[in-house]
């Protein structure tokens, strides 16, 4: 029964949600709070680190830990992690947590001019949930192409280090070795802002993926 279930797209999210326990509060070492709604390490997140290590994986800022729903993102300004306020409230998505640890690409910017939403690339690196702050390096696996009110707002998919998803090269690899991720992660993104708010155009492969990149890192005014 077990196993049965565990190759359900269903058992697949409860998994991704497990993924949460144990380090959806912890922050990353080396960082302490400003205050409870700042994050302050010695280095500034956006500036601070390179986009790309030397052996081909990427940088990835974690500011959201994989089975949470707290919206914290770096400020681009003074390099700080804060929590999200709006209407005077800190915000949580009124949904499910995330089903991955999303963050940022240091070092990119995905502008206006290029249909962008002048933030830096945005990153799910699928895996276990990681503390809040943690630098993680990560193999570029492909690219989920999501517009939000018209702008551009696509999503690396990323797999780290030590995990059994490293082995991973591709969307393509992902859905013969861990049937239903995909399409959870695609429903997730499109449905958390509410039906309609968020369209997704599909995934595209790594090739696409280090083509975004580059455009980002080539977009970033040193």
């Amino acid at each position: 029964m077990r196993k049965r279930c565990l190759h359900s797209i269903g058992c697949i999210a409860i998994v991704l949600i497990s993924f949460a326990c144990g380090n959806a509060g912890e922050i990353a070492p080396g960082l302490s709070y400003g205050d409870q709604f700042t994050l302050v390490g010695s280095k500034h997140f956006l500036k601070d680190y390179q986009p790309i290590n030397g052996d081909g994986t990427i940088n990835v800022v974690i500011e959201i830990p994989t089975g949470t729903t707290a919206k914290w993102e770096v400020d681009k300004t003074d390099g700080y992690l804060k929590w999200e306020f709006k209407k005077g409230k800190p915000r949580e998505v009124k949904f499910l947590g995330y089903p991955g640890n999303y963050g940022m690409v240091p070092k990119t910017l995905l502008p206006k001019s290029m249909g962008g939403d002048g933030d830096p690339l945005d990153v799910l690196v699928i895996s276990e949930s990681v503390p809040r702050g943690s630098v993680v390096q990560a193999k570029l696996i492909g690219i989920l192409k999501m517009l939000d009110d018209g702008d551009q707002d696509d999503k690396l998919i990323a797999v780290p280090a030590n995990t059994p998803f490293f082995e991973i090269n591709s969307i393509k690899e992902l859905d013969e070795r861990f049937e239903g991720i995909s399409k959870i992660i695609e429903i997730w993104f499109s449905r958390y802002k509410g039906k309609g708010k968020m369209v997704s155009n599909g995934y595209d492969g790594p090739e696409e993926a280090e083509n975004v990149l580059k455009a980002a890192i080539d977009a970033y005014p040193e």
